[in-house]
């Protein structure tokens, strides 16, 4: 059974408000997920560190960085949970509990009383819900990019999979410029009052909008057909690691490379160092939140372009151009940020987010392409999520102790740098396999090792 142009691979042919409808459906509930999870961290560089930190003085920024990082650590045990059922059950049902779980985290942020108010007790339950989004993010992105890229022709693989990858800089640009809004709206003290409190609670109007849109989408064709002829994998996530850890294992360090660098923004850094009262530059925050919205706009555009790129010239070609240019963001962001000027600043946000966009708008269809049809969720969603843990997780933190220790951003530079080159190391080690069948037909093709050395392409 072929999978032509315009067809599922079941071979019924998808109309194109099928399609459409995957596509809004997909770039709304991950641009509300990761709104939720950014939310956080923006916070975290902002204020977390003053309000549910503040007894440990000096290390207040460092360990409130650190919790951003916890959250992945709980990443794997979402791709787990999300791999297993969406492998089992299947991929829409999955996506509606991630969207629900994240959503419910985000809005009792929204209300937890501070240190100040409770003690000890308010940095444990801000920690605790730190980790149900960690959860919820780590089976999150399989099933998304699942359902767009298997929707997909198979010649427009990319650019349907950029439309969930999307969802991570409208989810920046959404988080960025609700905190903007709220800083004009409620500035000084009024901010740390209750000013951040609103975005955190304004995720609940957001969940309704996303479970509406999210339950009118089909089931994944693939997984419809796997599940019409009982192929689904008993135990998915054992037959991953049993026939497939080397490329599990690879596939993460390629997001890793992009992950690192992407969190400099999304982790919260940049706009910690950038607003930090007592550091170097001491910039305004509302200003610099504008910035990094813009600069996601600018993520936005390039990693469309990027899916639209490797539908053309292939996904290990258009990877290879990514950590180049990724590579050259890396060696300007510091430069400019550290002027102290917000236009600089934005164009080094800019120019970082070019490359970013290059490395993070094919994955989806780089992944789905790299695993059998019956455990492709549990591949996806598990390599993602350790790929989050060496990569983006404690690299805020990282940075922070870096600065703190040497007084100066360039070891910074070159951690970063180190990041990008392990990506670009990784993506050499994979064969391109644009284009090849996705459907349970073509399990044994499928099968075999995209990793030059371990099998024949």
């Amino acid at each position: 059974m072929s999978e032509q142009p315009g067809f599922t691979p079941t071979g019924t042919i998808a109309s194109p408000r099928d399609r459409r409808r995957v596509v809004f459906a997909t770039v709304v509930g991950t641009t509300v997920e990761w709104y939720d999870f950014f939310i956080y961290a923006t916070a975290v560089g902002l204020v977390f560190g003053q309000l549910f930190f503040a007894p440990l003085g000096a290390n207040s920024a460092l360990i409130a960085f650190a919790t951003v990082g916890v959250s992945f650590l709980f990443r794997p045990l979402g791709a787990f949970l999300a791999g297993h059922f969406g492998d089992k059950v299947g991929r829409k049902a999955v996506l509606m509990w991630t969207l629900i779980l994240m959503g419910a985290a985000t809005a009792l942020i929204g209300v937890l009383p501070t240190y100040e108010t409770i003690g000890f007790a308010a940095p444990l339950l801000l920690v605790l819900l730190r980790i149900l989004q960690g959860i919820s993010a780590g089976g999150e992105w399989g099933g998304a990019v699942l359902m767009a890229v298997e929707h997909a022709p198979k010649t427009k693989r990319g650019i349907f999979g950029a439309s969930p990858q999307i969802g991570v800089p409208l989810g920046l640009l959404l988080a960025s410029g609700v905190m903007a809004i709220m800083t004009a709206i409620a500035p000084g003290e009024q901010f740390l009052i209750w000013g951040w409190r609103v975005p955190f609670l304004l995720s609940v109007v957001l969940i309704l909008v996303g479970y509406y849109v999210r339950r009118k989408v089909e089931e994944s064709p693939v997984f419809t057909e796997l599940a019409e002829r009982k192929e689904e994998a008993k135990m998915p996530i054992v037959q991953l690691f049993r026939k497939h850890t080397p490329l599990v294992i690879i596939a993460a360090l390629v997001f890793a490379g992009n992950n690192a660098v992407g969190y400099m923004t999304t982790g919260g850094y940049i706009q910690g160092y950038a607003t930090n009262p007592e550091g170097p530059l001491a910039m305004e925050r509302g200003p610099v939140l504008w910035a990094v919205a813009g600069s996601a706009v600018t993520w936005l555009v390039s990693t469309l372009i990027a899916g639209w790129v490797s539908d053309r010239f292939g996904r290990r070609n258009t990877y290879i151009l990514g950590w180049i240019l990724q590579l050259a963001g890396v060696f300007t962001l510091f430069p400019l940020v550290n002027s102290g000027n917000i236009g600089l600043l934005f164009a080094g946000l800019a120019i970082l987010t070019i490359g970013l966009g290059f490395t993070y708008g094919p994955q989806a269809a780089l992944y789905t392409e790299l695993f059998p049809a019956s455990i492709r969720f549990s591949g996806v969603s598990i390599s993602y999520a350790i790929g989050a843990i060496a990569g983006g997780a404690f690299a805020p933190t990282i940075a922070t102790a870096i600065v703190q220790a040497t007084g100066s951003t360039e070891a910074v530079t070159w951690y970063l740098a180190g990041m990008t080159v392990i990506g670009l190391l990784a993506t050499l080690l994979l064969r391109d396999r644009s284009g090849i069948p996705l459907g349970p037909d073509h399990e044994d093709e499928q099968s075999k090792s995209p990793i030059y050395g371990l099998s024949k392409a």
